[in-house]
């Protein structure tokens, strides 16, 4: 189940506009309604969104990506990434048993 929606910068869309009317292929890496990492490809078809006010990017493999659980599209960090960032350095913040 996902978390609550978040709004998405508005510089973001403006991102999704250019790679859509370029019809560009794209690489999203994003989280999962688990909190689990996905990745989608394909080509942009737009933004959609649904009666509980999230928006999803549309692609033409049939894919929906909740617009704010995007990493990063085409290597360019989304919404989601500061949340990864975290995720991934995680670790680090632990001593390991070294005090």
């Amino acid at each position: 189940m996902y978390d609550k929606y978040s709004p998405v910068d508005p510089d973001f869309y403006d991102i999704i506009e250019d790679i859509r009317k370029r019809n560009l292929s794209v690489l999203i890496h994003y989280f999962g309604p688990a909190k689990e990492l996905n990745d989608a490809r394909g080509t942009i078809q737009g933004v959609t969104g649904n009666s509980d006010h999230e928006e999803f990017l549309a692609l033409d493999s049939g894919s929906k990506v909740r617009l704010d659980r995007i990493i990063t599209l085409n290597g360019r960090p989304g919404p989601a990434f500061d949340e990864y960032d975290s995720y991934s350095l995680a670790c680090l913040d632990c001593t390991a048993g070294m005090d």
